[in-house]
């Protein structure tokens, strides 16, 4: 499949199979999903797409990376694209009054690169116009590959007789306008598919299991299987869910839950693939592996997201049932037209093919993935990436806005609270930096990078033993010292002791806090202006989330799990609204997909930053309202687009089928209205502004 009009066919063909009520294709993954019943098996539907010029076959639960839709149109478009700077050249001195010997000199130096250019960059349009034809059905490539032909075919007798005009020119420029546009739209595609792969990466390639006699072996993850005991050392990755037998630990689940700070695990806990192992190595009996892992789990739901059917997706639909047989009824009828006025077979072929060429859909088919481009382009000036062309449309219809808390509307990094670290006396100050040194945790780092820009140096701490979940202990000048949690604390905070100190200070408390990103409020108050509703839909818990909701004057879901955020979006979605989703963490990974258009910050994790439609880089939030004012600026530059297009076909068909254009004034003319589209679109230069 690669165009709305396969979407509807394969679309068509499974809802006519007796017992199938719904089938809905994901153009991105190259899936279709049916509803059936039991009396339907898989061999009728695979029939049934046969029939229709597909081949297809069952989706495994095995998830593995997809083909670059991009890489097939390469070649052709390059070498399209250098036959036809070569044969323009050749042109010029034809279209300069060139006669006779020269006039033919050049037109079989154009046959020469042509022919052959033609044969090989038209091949995408010639496979999938003789894969529907050989079961007696037309598809968008039809009267494109007819033309392509006859074109190229009346070029060569016209060479072949010393003719007056060919049309090799002409013939490659409509081809690399069509694989420039097909393009555009598989790179876009390719895009919205790496969210997939991305989260494929996040689980470790394997892990030491311990054998029976206690000795070590490394086993690929595909080879997992529950039971076995994996040892997990600090700074790794799980391959694998399971349950910790021996040792504790804390985590980083950051990509599964959302939640910022470690999570502290014993024996007997469950742990996740994909989750990072931070403090000390621990044991972990497998019970869950492969295609059954938590990971794996949020990989499907990503997969099997639906894509949502835009306007102009739907006007796609039903101009590609009509397009094919009102081209050929319109070219046949032009021939035959002529024929019976008297014009004579080549004459009348002529303008049969000039009214398959000019009535080619190139600036119907340019003008959304031009817009797209542009608008692409200005945001990425102001410092956003859209990954998804096809997310600009869904952006300008969205209603809702859910935001997740940690990384998304927060920074995402917890900082000590300043004014409790500028209290600090500096043999305090130095005990801390010497003991935080020795830790990877958030919190240490955060708060050695603290203590370091105040100017403090850290002293020697002996005997620094780092204890999973408790924190930091050691002993300075004989003295106890440690930095650890503070479960009594109503906040997230670090406790710093010293013992044997007698000035009231032998205990302090160090708040963490994660800042809300700049610009925060202004972002939400545009939000609002433009009309949008805006909440928050975390998987962090409720405390945390409350807080930060108060803040800003948003409603709030907390402790929201993968499968929950996605089905909150679900039900948005029923009530007829449009859901920007922006979030950051693989657990967002099914809500950013299942979303109408999603965004992510630069700071999420490879899989958030995939799986999202656009990613902004800087820190602050306007990059929300800004996008989605350029995704409104761009939709009315695409509605002008659709005007311009069908404007020309209005004016341009009727003037092919009464004779007054021959096939390179077609491909010219088809050629111009694309520029029209191009041009228009250049508006879109400051869309982000």
């Amino acid at each position: 499949m690669h165009c709305a009009g396969c979407m509807a066919k394969v679309e068509r063909a499974l809802a006519a199979v007796p017992g199938v009520s719904n089938a809905r294709v994901n153009l991105t993954a190259k899936q279709v999903r049916t509803q059936h019943g039991a009396e339907v098996e898989a061999a009728d539907l695979i029939a049934a797409l046969e029939a229709v010029g597909f081949a297809s076959q069952p989706r495994t639960e095995e998830l593995t990376r997809a083909p670059s839709a991009v890489k097939p149109l390469l070649a052709p478009l390059g070498v399209a694209a250098f036959a036809c700077m070569n044969v323009m050249l050749l042109s010029i001195s034809v279209w300069s009054g060139a006669e006779g010997t020269t006039r033919n000199l050049f037109h079989w130096i154009s046959a020469l690169i042509g022919v052959p250019a033609i044969a090989y960059s038209g091949m995408p349009f010639f496979r999938s116009a003789w894969a529907v034809l050989k079961r007696g059905r037309t598809n968008m490539d039809v009267p494109i590959s007819i033309g392509i032909v006859l074109a190229t075919g009346l070029s060569f007798y016209e060479t072949m007789v010393g003719g007056h005009d060919a049309y090799f020119d002409g013939v490659l420029m409509l081809i690399l306008f069509l694989l420039a546009g097909r393009t555009l739209d598989a790179m876009m595609r390719d895009r919205a598919r790496a969210g997939v792969d991305a989260l494929l990466s996040q689980a470790a390639p394997g892990a030491s299991v311990v054998s029976a006699d206690g000795s070590l072996q490394w086993v690929a993850a595909a080879d997992l299987e529950p039971g076995m005991v994996m040892r997990i050392a600090a700074g790794d990755r799980l391959a694998a869910d399971g349950e910790i037998v021996n040792g504790a630990s804390a985590f980083d689940q950051s990509l599964l839950t959302g939640e910022s700070a470690p999570v502290p695990a014993r024996t007997g806990a469950l742990v996740h693939a994909g989750t990072l192992n931070l403090d000390a190595p621990v044991d972990v009996r497998v019970t869950a592996a492969g295609a059954d892992t938590s990971l794996a789990e949020i990989a499907r739901l990503m997969d099997a997201a639906e894509q949502p059917r835009s306007v102009y997706v739907r006007i796609a639909d039903r101009a590609s049932r009509l397009y094919a047989p009102a081209v050929h009824t319109l070219a046949a009828l032009s021939f035959a037209g002529w024929m019976l006025y008297g014009a004579g077979f080549h004459h009348s072929m002529v303008i049969a093919i000039a009214v398959l060429i000019i009535t080619c859909p190139c600036a119907l088919g340019l003008a959304v993935p031009v817009a797209q481009v542009v608008a692409s382009g200005a945001l990425m000036r102001e410092g956003i990436m859209v990954k998804d062309g096809s997310a600009i449309e869904r952006m300008a219809l969205v209603d809702r806005v859910l935001l997740d808390k940690t990384g998304s509307l927060t920074l995402g990094k917890p900082e000590p609270d300043a004014q409790v670290v500028a209290s600090l006396d500096d043999e305090a100050a130095a005990i801390a930096l010497g003991l935080a040194s020795h830790s990877r945790h958030p919190h240490s780092r955060a708060l050695e990078s603290a203590l370091l820009a105040r100017g403090h140096r850290a002293v020697r701490v002996e005997g620094v033993a780092e204890t999973a979940g408790i924190g930091l202990s050691g002993t300075w000048n004989g003295r106890a010292v440690s930095l650890g949690r503070n479960d009594a604390a109503d906040v997230v905070s670090t406790t710093l002791r010293i013992e044997g100190r007698i000035d009231g200070r032998g205990e302090v408390l160090i708040p963490f806090t994660d800042k809300l990103r700049p610009d925060a409020h202004a972002a939400l108050d545009r939000l609002k202006a433009l009309g949008l509703k805006v909440s928050l839909l975390s998987g962090d818990n409720a405390q945390a989330v409350g807080e930060v909701a108060a803040d800003v004057g948003l409603e709030a879901q907390a402790a929201a799990n993968p499968a929950e955020k996605r089905e909150a979006i679900a039900a948005l979605q029923a009530q007829g609204h449009k859901v920007l989703m922006v979030g950051d963490g693989l657990n967002d990974g099914p809500a950013l997909a299942a979303a109408d258009a999603s965004i992510a910050p630069g700071s999420a994790s490879d899989v958030g930053r995939q799986a999202a439609d656009l990613v902004f880089l800087g820190d602050s939030l306007n990059a929300l309202p800004r996008a989605v004012l350029a995704a409104r600026r761009t939709m009315r530059v695409v509605r002008q687009n659709f005007a311009l297009a069908i404007g020309y076909n209005l004016f341009a068909v009727p003037l092919a089928i009464m004779g007054y254009v021959n096939p390179m004034i077609a491909a010219a003319a088809m050629s111009g209205s694309s520029l029209i589209v191009v041009v228009n679109s250049l508006r879109l230069v400051r869309a982000a502004k």
